[in-house]
């Protein structure tokens, strides 16, 4: 009994903030809700599983429905997106919150983490190659456009990345990570690379920011190249 337990305890210690402890008391509180509460989050879980796929663009999660392809989401498909910007998040919630304060209107893309300062092999640990991929096909996409006679207005070209993480030592480290790396492997030559200006607190996640922070640190951000 016991080893199950610890077993489970482990499960909800991999979740963000959350101790041994915590864990622990999660495990007992399943417990005392009795073997409804247990069946239903279980039920939830196998629809979770289900029924949200992640973006092949953006990296983010999104519920899958009838009416849009199962590689993309919403905002991947939206036509009259900002094409020339890409907003670099850490997380999910990130996006979300950009999203409701209605302060940018380009495309996204989830990092998945931050890079390790003191890690050996530090871009394992996000998107990196999905990033890169990602990059590359938005500039092939723009030339094909231009050399097939189609829509290459200057407005559909990828100019800036947007990297937008919390105002931290590993988040500043990341941004400069990525603007140093970014400018090896892709095919940009005079991408503008910048971060967001310090409306954000030192130590602020983007997940808690209000619309009026999000809004300055937004205009104020600054080029890292």
């Amino acid at each position: 009994m016991n080893d199950l337990l610890n077993k489970i305890a482990e499960n909800f210690r991999h979740f963000p903030g959350i101790g041994p402890r915590q864990a622990k008391r999660f495990v007992y509180y399943l417990l005392h809700r009795g073997a409804g509460e247990i069946d239903a989050l279980i039920k939830n879980l196998e629809q979770l599983k289900k029924s949200v796929a992640r973006c092949g663009d953006c990296q983010r999660y999104f519920p899958l429905n009838s009416f849009q392809p199962a590689n993309l989401c919403a905002n991947c498909q939206e036509t009259m997106r900002d094409k020339s910007t890409l907003l670099v998040v850490e997380k999910d919630v990130d996006l979300e919150n950009v999203e409701r304060s209605g302060t940018y209107h380009g495309r996204y893309f989830i990092l998945g983490g931050l890079v390790p300062i003191l890690e050996k092999n530090p871009f394992e640990k996000i998107n990196w190659n999905e990033l890169v991929a990602l990059i590359n096909r938005l500039q092939k996409n723009y030339t094909t456009s231009q050399t097939s006679g189609g829509n290459s207005s200057q407005d559909n070209q990828l100019k800036e990345i947007i990297v937008a993480l919390t105002a931290s030592v590993e988040g500043d480290h990341t941004a400069e990570a990525l603007e140093r790396e970014l400018h090896k492997v892709t095919n940009f030559k005079d991408l503008k690379i910048s971060i967001l200006g310090r409306g954000l607190s030192t130590g602020t996640e983007l997940e808690y920011s209000d619309s009026s922070t999000l809004k300055n640190a937004l205009a104020n951000r600054r080029s890292l190249n």
